[in-house]
């Protein structure tokens, strides 16, 4: 397959589908806040307590939710009340952009993945708040090396508030795969031999897709894992040939998991989370399992904390202080929930026995036994930079998914 480069800004603009309708939060009707322009300004505690609007467009709320409900029933001197938001990553620069260049802001906090970081870097979006307030964020030192590694991935914009090693792996319906793909051309002929049965999420809007997507480098043994343009002539070859057995590409993991649940389905790529979470919260039958390919790298994953341009002084030390105690263990234990980020933490110390008793539970229910000793066994990889993940998204939507996917 041959690809032709597109600039940055171009792919930047194609996958975040900007549509220029700005996010409904509500505004507290005070008079025009005013944006802090020096990082010296922002002060060690908000003159009064503040609310903060957060935008979710990665799923983070049911990981880092219960985080900021406990800061705020800890500190109501600091955050008075937060609101949430939700919606996709491809929608998250046509709802902040507005706001940024108009100088008003509804959203105060965005909570998203790799995709809605990279978009947002693009256009110019966030405030570089690692860079700009580092001394104020001391706990970044102990993040977990891999968490460390995604954290350089945020080129200051963004802070790494749960972290996980996400895959890919392979999960499927053990009453329709009766003999297990080891590797991508094992997967690639039970797929031609069961048209329709195979399939995945645009990686834009999705999670595994993603994972997917940049794992397959690795595997397939491409030139240059990092370079989607010039070096992933097998990949790009090899999901062309898959997709003639993929009939559409759904716009979220949600609509994939309802098609292995009514078993429209009977294999997808997935990861640690996608794999426990919608079996322990019954969207999808406990029965289905979950393998590793043969030889794989995992594609290492986070939810990033990124906060837009024109954010006032108040505000920026509540969410700085916010974040602060986010990356303690005892409060980033949470992030084992259901499984769903699977194992979670970010940060050293954050260990399961410290995490609510129902988390626990969970993942000694649903959790699979082999998955430990493989997330230590397996070399790990940061996910493509920012720029280069846009392309990604941007060549697959032109190349792979054209006219079976729609987008919203």
């Amino acid at each position: 397959m041959r690809v032709t480069k597109r600039t940055y800004v171009t792919a930047a603009f194609a996958v975040a589908a900007l549509a220029l309708t700005g996010c409904t939060a509500p505004n507290s009707g005070a008079a025009p806040a005013v944006p802090v322009s020096d990082a010296a300004d922002v002060p060690d505690k908000p003159s009064a307590p503040v609310t903060l609007n957060i935008l979710d467009v990665a799923g983070n709320q049911k990981l880092t939710g219960p985080m900021v409900d406990a800061f705020v029933a800890a500190n109501p001197d600091i955050i008075s009340a937060v609101t949430w938001e939700s919606a996709g990553a491809p929608d998250l620069v046509g709802s902040i952009k507005p706001q940024v260049d108009s100088g008003s802001l509804s959203i105060d906090l965005v909570m998203t993945g790799t995709d809605g970081l990279a978009a947002g870097i693009g256009q110019d979006l966030w405030v570089p708040i690692v860079t700009d307030y580092e001394d104020r964020l001391s706990n970044q030192a102990d993040y977990i090396e891999p968490a460390a590694n995604m954290q350089e991935l945020a080129e200051g914009y963004g802070v790494v508030t749960t972290y996980y090693p996400s895959g890919p792996l392979l999960q499927y319906n053990p009453d329709v795969v009766t003999d297990v793909p080891g590797t991508p051309e094992e997967l690639l002929t039970w797929a031609q031999a069961n048209p329709g049965k195979f399939g995945y999420a645009r990686p834009a809007n999705s999670g595994p897709g993603r994972t997917f997507l940049q794992g397959l480098p690795y595997i397939l043994g491409d030139e240059d894992p990092t370079d989607p343009v010039e070096g992933w002539d097998k990949t790009w070859a090899f999901l062309g040939e898959l997709g003639l057995n993929i009939t559409n590409y759904p716009t979220g993991t949600g609509q994939v998991i309802s098609n292995m649940a009514d078993g429209t389905w009977a294999m997808i790529p997935t990861t640690t989370g996608w794999d426990i979470e919608p079996r322990a919260t019954a969207k999808e039958p406990a029965s289905i399992e979950a393998a590793p390919f043969d030889d794989f790298t995992w594609v290492t994953d986070a939810h990033y904390a990124v906060v837009p341009v024109g954010q006032t002084a108040d505000k920026m030390s509540a969410i700085l202080l916010l974040l602060q105690d986010i990356l303690t263990p005892e409060t980033n234990a949470m992030a084992y929930d259901t499984g769903y980020f699977y194992p979670g933490p970010a940060i050293e110390g954050a260990t399961l026995d410290m995490a609510p008793q129902a988390s626990q539970d969970v993942i000694a229910e649903f959790g699979r036994d082999w998955y430990d000793d493989l997330i230590e066994e397996m070399p790990k990889a940061t996910p493509l930079a920012p720029d280069a993940l846009v392309e990604a998204f941007d060549i697959w939507d032109r190349e792979i998914g054209t006219g079976k996917f729609e987008v919203n």
